[in-house]
């Protein structure tokens, strides 16, 4: 008897409904199985029965934010097993680093183009666990430099 290959299953956290409508059939249309939960207490629910392969993470909901959702993956020993991509408003170096450092192996600013976070998804899942891990360090390390470059700047280094 012949059986279909499993599909990856992509969680997308979001609670702007016309993002997550748009990324869920961008993802279903190149071949993921799909959920998706509108803020974090709903998406703590769904990863146990779900089981996804990866969780595409808005960060500023109620209740219960991404970082809530990060938090909660790492207390529950799901971190890094679960690759997780932050897509956030958040812009600031400052959040994107605390999102590495909570566990994040990938952050994308909105608005970003729903191709690129398909693009992405598929180059996250490709990765083995130890690559996703250094990938996760790789990231860290330049945010860190980024910011202690920008910290270390003199003012009349800046450029308007």
């Amino acid at each position: 008897m012949y059986e279909a290959p499993q599909k990856n299953r992509i969680l997308i956290v979001e609670d702007e409904q016309a993002i997550q409508q748009v990324l869920c059939f961008f993802l279903r249309h190149h071949g993921f199985e799909v959920a998706a939960a509108s803020n974090g207490q709903e998406a703590m629910r769904t990863i146990p029965e779900f089981q996804p392969h990866l969780i595409i993470l808005d960060l500023v909901m109620q209740p219960g934010s991404g970082w809530d959702v990060l938090h909660w993956l790492r207390n529950n020993h799901l971190l890094p097993g679960i690759p997780v991509l932050v897509v956030s408003a958040l812009v600031h170096l400052q959040d994107q680093m605390q999102g590495f450092e909570e566990g994040a192996i990938e952050y994308l600013t909105k608005p970003t183009q729903p191709s690129v976070i398909v693009e992405r998804v598929r180059a996250l899942l490709s990765l083995s666990a130890e690559q996703r891990v250094m990938l996760h360090h790789k990231r860290m390390d330049e945010q860190r430099r980024t910011l202690d470059r920008l910290t270390s700047m003199q003012p009349d280094e800046f450029v308007y």
